[in-house]
């Protein structure tokens, strides 16, 4: 029996096929965006770009996809029924990222599972289930920790002429960019949230600079005392975390869990590792 998961973004979808424990295989698509994509849309974009990458011979019997707005029931339906027009004897399962994030961490266990990717999120797994959220409140109004959170920080210190001079002038070289481009991707064009995450790479790229290292422990702390500190469960379960931000700063993250006095856990940098080992 073979079996695909996939991982989907917005940006990108990551697949995963084992037709058995040897023979497996790893491809991407563009990612399936259910607020940019229709059922005829998805369609084509699984014909034309996943199909062609998969072995013909491959007889799936069994899909699990997790993505991104699965939260809505509208779009869950969307993508199964457009992954049931190609897939049409395969059983299929459509769930959003914040189940694909608890199975990855904690697999049948209980835990807290956080993400740390453009966006964030923590919730608490009892090991079958999700029982317990965060609230939601989006890129504007909160998302401490991400990747849009910390880009957002690093855009404030540039426009307010806060950098230093050294910093000032790496941040110019490298974006090449004015104060009147920035204000028009942020506040008129499309996906600001993406937009203001690419400048987290400024903070990977700088590291031990005082400047760079305020903003990365301010930001991650305002995800542990907003969001953690709320959970009952953050001091007698593990806390896990999946995401490029959390990977790339996974020592800072380590820091604020032996300081708030939580069990520090898994570190990921994307959840298909862990989705790999819960269902196959």
């Amino acid at each position: 029996m073979a079996i695909l998961l996939a991982d989907s973004g917005a940006t990108k979808c990551e697949w995963f096929l084992a037709e058995s424990k040897e023979n497996t295989k790893t491809v991407f698509t563009q990612g399936i965006s259910p607020y940019f994509f229709n059922t005829e849309k998805t369609v084509a974009l699984l014909q034309q770009e996943l199909l062609p990458q998969l072995p013909a011979s491959a007889v799936i019997e069994e899909i699990h996809y997790y993505g991104t707005g699965m939260r809505n029931p509208v779009n869950v339906d969307m993508v199964r029924q457009s992954l049931t027009t190609v897939f049409e004897k395969a059983s299929i399962e459509v769930s959003d990222d914040m189940l694909a994030a608890a199975r990855a961490l904690n697999g049948r266990e209980a835990g807290m599972a956080c993400n740390l990717g453009t966006g964030s999120f923590a919730v608490y797994y009892d090991g079958n289930q999700i029982t317990r959220q965060a609230p939601g409140i989006g890129y504007i109004l909160g998302d401490e920790g991400s990747g849009a959170y910390l880009g957002k920080k690093v855009l404030q210190y540039y426009l307010y002429n806060t950098f230093d001079e050294e910093l000032r002038y790496k941040f110019e070289k490298r974006y090449n960019t004015s104060a009147v481009e920035i204000l028009e991707n942020v506040y008129r064009k499309p996906l600001a949230n993406r937009y203001m995450a690419t400048f987290c790479l400024f903070l990977s790229e700088n590291r031990g600079h005082y400047m760079i290292e305020n903003i990365i422990e301010d930001g991650l702390n305002d995800f542990y005392f907003t969001h953690l500190c709320k959970f009952p469960e953050s001091w007698n379960s593990p806390i896990h975390f999946v995401g490029g931000v959390a990977f790339a700063f996974h020592d800072i993250i380590q820091e604020l869990s032996h300081s708030y006095e939580f069990e520090q856990g898994k570190i990921l940098k994307g959840a298909m590792e862990g989705l790999i080992q819960y269902h196959v």
